[in-house]
């Protein structure tokens, strides 16, 4: 890595860390904050929250295109703007029609960030470097969130509106030092089109069918939504009804657990990255679906076992901590792979379909784990440790999809900024071994 990379790299990060230092201030409190603060119920807290994910489905299939002909910079500094309006405008409204449109906004902008985050660590990285630099934004990303939400938990007040408007501007503020960040970083090199072209003078294939023809990273695509809904979908609701309704555990119990969560990943993502950097992505994914499964039946004894209260709590927290041992684990292998898989004209719409995909996870997953996990403790367990187990097969399958330096980076015996030996099928044009 050069020296222009790295100090773009670090500008990127740190703009990443501080928008989700704002994002930890507002997002434990949202559906209190519209349900209780603004006195507006929880039907429309409910439909807010809907309205922030569907928002983020509306624009990310746009995105991709955008970032791959004007750049990620540009869309991101736009996106962090539109946030930054959201923001704001969520934090001032006491009416329904201004608090749905708000927080279409800020969804909106907020989804925009995480494919053109994910590009500009592309091109600020190689081959070589990626997976610690998706390893390092996960991490302070986590960190962030944990110590916004911290630091939001001691400003807040249920009796005074005001104390969550301040919250409020504080995201706003921080979104605007990420687009303030992002404008003074000089991108030390951008992938021309020119580049991607086959000698004959072709212009590369590019869009949505290309990608549908790349199996590697349709296979990529279907393991990541279940990923996405087998964890994440299920922490702020089919894990937390189970929990309080089968488990029985106190509510603020689930605020230590999702503490004990981003602790684990903070204290153990870069031991856990020196772990898996020279190993094989698809076992390490696979791995991840293990521990998982077994998060799941820890969680299930938590519920549906004859322990007392206090080993049933233990259980609940030790599932969440677990959980964050294999979001450690995925960190540095989903999101670089996502990039490795990508040919160069392509790289946002990559990472903005993969976006597209956690998204519709994100929403599915609280739609059907929240009722199971409140009504039906015991198959919503053995539901979600087949799901968990689903992982370990996907991961091994999409493994037979990937080229041997795909699969385990550090093979290339030349750093390279996409690795592009997994072509979508039927692409005309000659196949590099690595992309500069």
């Amino acid at each position: 890595m050069t020296r222009e990379m790295g100090a773009a790299l670090r500008r990127i990060q740190l703009g990443s860390a501080l928008s989700a230092f704002g994002l930890g201030f507002t997002v434990p409190y949202l559906y209190v904050y519209v349900a209780q603060v603004r006195d507006l119920g929880a039907g429309t807290a409910g439909v807010v929250l809907a309205v922030f994910a569907m928002a983020a489905l509306a624009v990310l299939p746009f995105t991709g295109r955008a970032i791959d002909r004007r750049g990620p910079l540009p869309v991101l500094v736009v996106a962090s703007a539109a946030a930054a309006v959201g923001a704001v405008a969520l934090g001032v409204s006491d009416g329904v029609t201004s608090t749905v449109l708000s927080a279409a906004v800020l969804g909106a902008g907020t989804a925009v960030l995480q494919p053109a985050l994910a590009t500009m660590l592309v091109w600020c990285s190689s081959a070589a470097t990626r997976t610690r630099s998706f390893a390092m934004q996960f991490f302070l990303q986590n960190l962030g969130l944990g110590i916004g939400g911290l630091v939001g938990g001691q400003l807040v007040d249920v009796d005074r509106p005001s104390s969550f408007t301040l919250l409020f501007l504080i995201e706003s503020a921080m979104f605007l030092v990420l687009g303030v960040v992002a404008a003074t970083v000089r991108m030390p090199r951008a992938p021309s089109l020119a580049d991607a072209v086959p000698a004959d003078g072709t212009r590369p294939r590019a869009g949505l069918r290309v990608l549908l023809s790349h199996r590697a990273m349709v296979q990529l695509c279907v393991l990541g939504f279940v990923i996405f809904f087998a964890c994440y979908g299920q922490f702020e609701s089919g894990l937390a009804a189970y929990g309080t309704e089968a488990a029985g555990i106190d509510p603020s119990t689930l605020g230590i657990a999702l503490a004990a969560n981003t602790a684990v990943i903070v204290v153990a993502q870069f031991v856990v990255l020196r772990l898996v950097e020279r190993r094989r992505r698809s076992r390490v994914i696979a791995w991840t679906g293990l521990i998982w499964a077994f998060a799941w039946i820890v969680a299930g004894y938590a519920g549906l076992g004859h322990g007392s209260q206090t080993m049933a709590t233990a259980a609940m927290i030790s599932t969440y901590a677990l959980f964050g041992l294999g979001e450690a684990m995925l960190s540095p292998t989903v999101a670089p792979l996502v990039a490795d898989l990508a040919p160069e004209a392509m790289v946002g719409q990559y990472n903005s379909a993969f976006a597209l995909v956690k998204q519709l996870a994100l929403a599915v997953g609280p739609a059907v784990g929240g009722p199971m996990g409140a009504a039906l403790p015991g198959p919503y367990i053995v539901t979600f440790v087949l799901f968990s187990l689903g992982i370990t097969v996907l991961a091994l399958r999409l493994g037979r999809q990937l080229t041997p330096v795909q699969d385990k980076p550090s093979l290339a015996a030349v750093p390279s900024r996409v690795v592009a030996l997994s072509l979508p099928e039927n692409d005309k044009a000659p196949s590099p071994t690595a992309v500069r």
